[in-house]
């Protein structure tokens, strides 16, 4: 027994030394690089061109296919949409099988299977290669074209565009693709309701015969089949595909923005701004510059430890994700942009910060915590991507496709380890930086654009072209509407006051609490807010009865508590609040007489007269009923701009004056809908409120 414990003893011992080594302050030391083996596939050639490669894998028994045709992109003109219709009907069968039996089949053998007019692809059990071959080989060569099909075709695209009319994110993108390439490149026009009903049945099938060209097709096979299987079955169902040439274009050479400039969008029911600052550049992927831009992008805007990530979401807090994006093409020059969604009040902000960053990858060295990091994650994705089938396709068709080195991918590792900052920097100034960028934004122009306008960048002012949904140049991009002579400040802020109930009885009320509850992250949210004519005022929030933030002014002196801390009000947030404080501002706005008239904005589908209150507080009134529907105000945070935005709307009337019972806040990233609970008037207020 003794010897058994003197045994376990040393056993523990031994353990604990061990633990003592290992220094868990420091990560562990990179391994030596690894050595990628990639299996060269098999290559044959049908007597029709199509080039077909084999990548024999008896791991498991699957089998993927991938069809895939090189054909330049062809601008479709005042068609477009002729390759999505294409597309459509290649996916309803064919003339030797209905879509329905296809289906079945195709769900019977265990299969998926995808087809477009740019290719196919199918992945299944090997056993059932041949059939799968020949489904395959069936749709793609005998495509069911009637005008039962392409009529539903048309009407499913037509819908879908209907859906889509005023979705932000898509008015976006199609923004960015038509400013970056240009409205008559293939990339950059647009398909429209007009474009599709232009469309014939003979269309499509000439798109179709210009498009699925053998001497333009790849097939890879890759999975549990050996090389005579698939030369057989291929050779069986693929030789009757007829070889013919092609469409050709020529591309006009990449024509980006002789400078920096901002491209505005004005979509009045726009909740966020949606923002892209992007360029061509001329980068390919075998060029000795695109690995360290790769790098350079994966700094910058590649993920959650990225630049733009951190700046703009856990530093200014501003957005949920901020990226950057490279997009190598063989037949364009390269597509970077980066991109983010914010509020509409924070979009000037932005555009700032996105500016900064990118001139900062391209004029200040990377760190090199940065620069391992980067490389880690390129290296870690890479050989991840190694374990997927259609990686090994992906690889043998864009060293045939690209006419890239043969060691491209298995020397890949080894070129990104030997990475240097100074290579990094240079690719940056080369491919990433900011001074001919388009900035495009998409968003409500009566929130952002003042903003915009003001936007300077190294001191000078960087100038707004402004287009409607489909890029077309816009004359008058404010929408802002003559306002009559006779229209005056005044006469904009008497017509408020007599809407909600006249100067007399807005002068007897000399107090009035309001109560209004609201939602936030799925907790209920109670606002209560108090206020005389004596500028007292008292706001307070609370979350799930707990309060977060409370506001009280009296008077000359006032205080602010959010969760629990207080602080006293310096004299600059006082003025602020004093403001706030009245019972009914207007009043003051008429006496004081510095209120002047902007113009006419369009507001949530309305028109109404824009205010100027002060050099930080704009308001809009409604144009026909008077009444005020939206107040900014804009105030600092971390020395940007912050804009404070609220919306009145439900007016309803109260001891004889109207108030609104709906109300909406937003301050930065944070959005607030407020439903009006409680209004008192006269009653509800005492001294000790103001405490």
């Amino acid at each position: 027994m003794k010897k058994k414990y003197s045994l376990l003893a040393m056993l523990l011992f031994g353990i604990a030394v061990s633990y003592t080594q290992i220094d868990r302050s420091r990560p562990p030391k990179h391994g030596p690089t690894p050595k990628i083996h990639l299996q060269e596939p098999a290559r044959f050639e049908l007597d029709n061109g199509l080039k077909v490669m084999v990548v024999e894998n008896s791991k498991l028994p699957q089998i993927s296919i991938w069809l895939t045709l090189d054909n330049p992109p062809i601008p479709q003109g005042n068609k477009a949409g002729v390759s999505d219709l294409t597309s459509y009907m290649l996916g309803e069968g064919s003339r030797s099988i209905s879509k329905d039996d296809f289906c079945e089949e195709v769900d019977f053998l265990g299969a998926t299977f995808d087809v477009n007019d740019k290719g196919a692809s199918v992945h299944g059990l090997s056993r059932h290669f041949p059939r799968i071959l020949e489904l395959m080989a069936d749709v793609v060569l005998k495509p069911n074209f009637t005008q039962e099909v392409f009529e539903r075709g048309k009407d499913k695209l037509i819908d879908g565009i209907r859906v889509k009319e005023k979705d932000v994110a898509v008015i976006a993108t199609r923004m960015q693709s038509a400013l970056a390439y240009g409205k008559n490149h293939p990339y950059g026009e647009m398909m429209t309701e007009a474009t599709i009903n232009n469309i014939t049945l003979a269309d499509i099938t000439r798109h179709y015969k210009t498009s699925f060209v053998s001497n333009h097709a790849y097939l890879v096979v890759v999975g549990d089949v050996t090389f005579d299987q698939v030369k057989q079955h291929v050779t069986q169902y693929f030789s009757d595909w007829i070889g013919a040439k092609p469409h050709s274009f020529h591309y006009a050479d990449t024509n980006n923005a002789s400078h920096l400039q901002i491209n505005f969008v004005d979509v009045p029911n726009a909740v966020q701004s949606e923002i892209a600052v992007q360029y061509l550049t001329e980068l390919k992927i075998k060029d000795e510059n695109y690995l360290p831009t790769l790098l350079a992008n994966d700094i910058l805007g590649g993920g959650a430890q990225a630049r733009l990530f951190k700046n703009l979401r856990e530093d200014k807090g501003y957005t949920y994700g901020a990226y950057s994006s490279l997009q190598e093409d063989k037949y364009s020059a390269t597509y970077f942009k980066t991109y983010t969604q914010v509020h509409n009040a924070m979009t000037d902000s932005t555009v700032i910060q996105i500016l900064n960053e990118m001139s900062r990858i391209a004029t200040e060295p990377v760190t090199k915590s940065e620069l391992d990091r980067a490389k880690a994650n390129c290296i870690g994705s890479f050989l991840m991507s190694l374990e997927k089938p259609e990686t090994l396709a992906d690889f043998a068709l864009n060293i045939e496709i690209k006419a890239l080195p043969k060691d491209f991918y298995t020397k890949y590792v080894e070129r990104i380890e030997a990475i240097t900052i100074e290579d990094v920097q240079k690719a940056a100034q080369t491919h990433l930086s900011p001074e001919k960028a388009q900035i495009v934004v998409v968003g409500r122009g009566s929130e952002v654009v003042e903003h915009l306008e003001k936007i300077t960048f190294k001191n000078e002012k960087i100038p707004i072209s402004y287009y409607d949904t489909y890029a077309n140049v816009k004359k008058d991009p404010k929408n802002r509407a003559v306002v009559a002579e006779k229209i005056t400040a005044r006469t904009i802020l008497e017509k408020y006051i007599n809407a909600i109930g006249g100067q007399k009885k807005l002068e007897g009320i000399a107090s009035y609490a309001m109560r209004a509850k609201g939602e936030i992250q799925g907790m209920p949210l109670q606002l209560e807010t108090k206020k005389t004519g004596n500028r007292q005022f008292m706001r307070e929030i609370k979350v799930m009865g707990h309060s977060m933030q409370k506001q009280v002014l009296n008077g000359e002196k006032g205080y602010m508590v959010v969760q629990k801390k207080y602080k006293d009000m310096e004299p600059d947030e006082i003025e602020r609040v004093k403001d706030e404080a009245m019972t009914f501002p207007e009043l003051d706005y008429l006496l004081a007489g510095n209120v002047t008239l902007q113009g006419i904005e369009p507001i949530g589908g309305k028109k109404a007269y824009k205010l100027k209150i002060t050099g930080q507080k704009t308001a809009f009134y409604d144009v026909n009923t008077g009444l005020k529907i939206r107040e900014i105000t804009n105030e600092g945070m971390r020395n940007q701009p912050l804009h404070n935005i609220v919306t009145f709307d439900d007016y309803q009337e109260v001891s004889g004056v109207k108030f609104p019972f709906a109300l909406s806040q937003t301050v930065g990233p944070q959005h607030f809908e407020f439903t009006v609970t409680e209004i008192k008037v006269n009653e509800g207020v005492n001294s000790s409120d103001f405490e």
